[in-house]
């Protein structure tokens, strides 16, 4: 008897499997579910061994296929007011209340349940699972596993990355670079200010350069209509530095980002930002020879952009039963890095709404589930019945 969406998410959500610590027990999990049922397993592993993605194939071997993508981690609950407690799962009004219901432990969900249920039809052509880890800090657990499966020579076809779109296909999302700008200034005493080199202040002069090239963009950069915000965007989040108020600080550590959409490269607008850092800091160094603040790339994935007739959005019109209505979204996925590295056609569908994602009360609701099980039904039908 195969277990029902629900009742693998009750399970999945059970495992708190917060970025950066161990998945291991929801992939035994996993594993338990579909080792008895023939499918073919690989772990690929953090290199301290605390958590692993997951490859299972079901059906023949060779290439071709299609590609159920999704992550196992979730965001933190620390500081968040839920109703119920966040690691059970709780039905209320048709709603499936969570960490991880709807981002995205519900399409895992019914992947699972799509690949029992494969596993017992003859298929002509594989249907694999990407199950990831540190998907939420940067993309950062597919690649190992993406990295193997490059050097092999049969790949598959088609990649459907499960993120919630409300079940609509989305074709697009901007690409990122996570980086950390370092300041290096002159400590001293604050009663000498002036004598010494405060690092808050080279990193303050740092933001406003990125607010004003933030500004640039956004009057005369290029622009895709299918996002929100339709340009390429630049954003600080975290600012770190000083010891003591009556000390001047030597050390100043900004975390900002890019986001571009496909017409901008990342490159190049990092380009302009270091030039804006040189800028600042050169007029210091006669005084100051420290004086310097550095960029360093922390994470990044590169966006995706594909095309509304490509081989990933006909497959999803298809089981769909329907000209879906295509979007391009805010967030982003692995689904760059399947199509840039492997060359795999990929798109965007899964249940849910992002915009429970990461708020206190996530859920996912019934019927998304319900028609998300009815997509991957006859996906799994679409690889029994084609040659």
């Amino acid at each position: 008897m195969i277990p029902s969406t629900p009742e693998i998410l009750a399970r999945l959500v059970a495992e708190p499997t917060v970025s950066r610590t161990s998945n291991l027990a929801l992939l035994d999990y996993v594993e338990g579910l579909l080792r008895p049922a023939g499918a073919r397993i690989e772990r690929f592993f953090h290199p301290d061994g605390s958590r692993a993605s997951l490859w299972v194939t079901i059906g023949p071997h060779g290439p071709g296929g299609v590609v159920l993508s999704g992550h196992t981690d979730v965001v933190p609950v620390d500081g968040q007011d839920w109703s119920t407690d966040p690691f059970t799962l709780t039905e209320r009004d048709g709603r499936l209340y969570g960490r991880g219901a709807a981002d995205m432990k519900g399409f895992v969900a019914a992947s699972l349940r799509a690949a029992l249920a494969a596993a017992s039809r003859p298929l002509k052509r594989p249907l694999h699972l990407a199950l990831s880890y540190d998907e939420e800090i940067g993309c950062i657990g597919v690649r190992g596993m993406i990295e193997a499966l490059a050097a092999r020579p049969e790949r598959p076809a088609l990649c459907i990355v499960g993120e919630p779109t409300g079940m609509r296909i989305a074709t697009g999302h901007k690409g990122k670079l996570a980086l950390r700008a370092c300041c290096h200034g002159q400590e001293g005493h604050s009663a000498l200010a002036p004598n010494a080199l405060n690092a808050l202040h080279l990193g303050a002069a740092f933001i406003t350069a990125l607010q004003a090239r933030q500004e640039e963009i956004s009057l005369t950069g290029r622009r895709d209509p299918g996002y929100d915000i339709p340009y390429s965007t630049i954003h600080a989040g975290m600012m770190r530095g000083g010891t003591a108020l009556n000390i001047v600080p030597n050390a100043c550590e900004i975390d900002f980002e890019i986001r571009n959409i496909a017409e901008d490269a990342a490159e190049d607008i990092l380009a302009g930002i270091e030039a804006d850092a040189e800028t600042i800091a050169a007029p210091h160094r006669n005084r100051f020879p420290m004086a310097c603040i550095e960029i360093e790339r922390v994470s990044g994935y590169p966006g995706l952009d594909t095309r509304p007739d490509a081989p990933a959005v006909r497959l999803l019109n298809r089981i769909l039963g329907e000209d879906g209505a295509m979007l391009k979204v805010a967030f982003g996925t692995e689904g760059g890095l399947f199509h840039q590295e492997l060359g795999i056609s990929t798109a965007v569908c899964g249940p849910g709404s992002m915009e429970q994602g990461h708020k206190p009360d996530e859920f996912v609701s019934s019927d998304q589930l319900a028609r998300c099980d009815a997509m991957l039904a006859r996906l799994v039908e679409d690889l029994a019945s084609c040659a």
